[in-house]
């Protein structure tokens, strides 16, 4: 069944149950059991991301965390 990878910067740990459940709703829509769905975060520090050339530490420094 399927197995959902987020790739991301590092998100709030109270938010990651949202994210998991939604992603979940998605596929139950479809007529898949929950049970069925994995979801695995991967989250990258923004020292260790970088687009357009930049570091995304940088880049969005100013970024709300």
């Amino acid at each position: 069944m399927p197995i959902v990878t987020i790739e991301t910067w590092p998100l709030p740990k109270e938010r990651k149950p949202e994210l998991i459940k939604k992603i979940t709703e998605i596929f139950t829509a479809f007529g898949m059991p929950a049970q069925a769905v994995t979801v695995v975060i991967h989250e990258t520090p923004l020292d260790n991301w970088g687009s357009g050339g930049e570091q995304h530490s940088i880049k969005f420094k100013d970024m709300k965390k």
